[in-house]
């Protein structure tokens, strides 16, 4: 850490412009080694750094194509299967309306499903765009969690099947245009503020109290 500390110095000192690449990447490496030192830290001797290490939720500046002529849209959304029973008579309803008639002399449904929640998880999705499975995730006994969405750039679209090897491999920061996060720890933060700004009032209200008080 006191390594990439001195790294971290040495290019905001050398830094060429604002966006300097070489700062950026600097801070990072001074983020990620500043967070092994405090865990190695907290394991060893049950202490902690009082510094907090900020999140990489940013971007760096946008670098691609002025007009773009292809996107590529990168979504992550998170789920708790918190009502397994739920999913997997879900899933069984969908796998005996895909049957057909002639095949349901019994129960297909649970034939196909089973009792695995990984076979229903496979059926629904199947079935459901994910778009849906989103707004309709209760009835699927799923349980949000964070969602992220990403719109990144390109001069043009890749060749059919260029991708499909590794289709998630982190793209260029600098060729996303924009980005949109979902979070429970951003409404976190909201009520946070709002509870500051409730405890201010509060003071307020103390301090009128005192200079309204008997005497005056």
């Amino acid at each position: 850490m006191k390594a990439a500390l001195d790294r971290h110095l040495d290019a905001v000192e050398r830094r060429s412009g604002e966006d300097d690449p070489a700062v950026y990447a600097a801070f990072n490496d001074l983020a990620a080694a500043a967070e092994v030192y405090d865990e190695l830290l907290y394991d060893a001797y049950d202490e902690v750094t009082p510094f907090e290490i900020p999140g990489d939720d940013s971007l760096p500046p946008y670098a691609g194509p002025d007009e773009p002529s292809a996107l590529s849209v990168l979504i992550r959304r998170d789920y708790a299967v918190v009502e397994p029973q739920r999913l997997l008579a879900q899933a069984r309803r969908v796998a005996e309306l895909d049957q057909a008639p002639a095949e349901q002399a019994g129960p297909a449904g649970a034939a196909v499903v089973g009792d695995s929640v990984q076979s229903a998880i496979g059926v629904l999705f199947g079935e459901y765009e994910p778009d849906e499975i989103a707004s309709r995730h209760k009835e699927f006994g799923l349980e949000e969690g964070d969602s992220t969405l990403w719109v990144a750039a390109g001069d043009e679209l890749a060749e059919p099947g260029e991708w499909l090897a590794a289709p998630f491999d982190q793209p260029d920061p600098q060729q996303v245009v924009c980005r949109f996060d979902v979070s429970s720890v951003f409404d976190e933060d909201l009520d946070d503020d709002e509870d500051e700004v409730e405890d201010d009032d509060e003071a307020e209200g103390e301090d009128d109290l005192e200079v309204l008080g008997p005497g005056n």
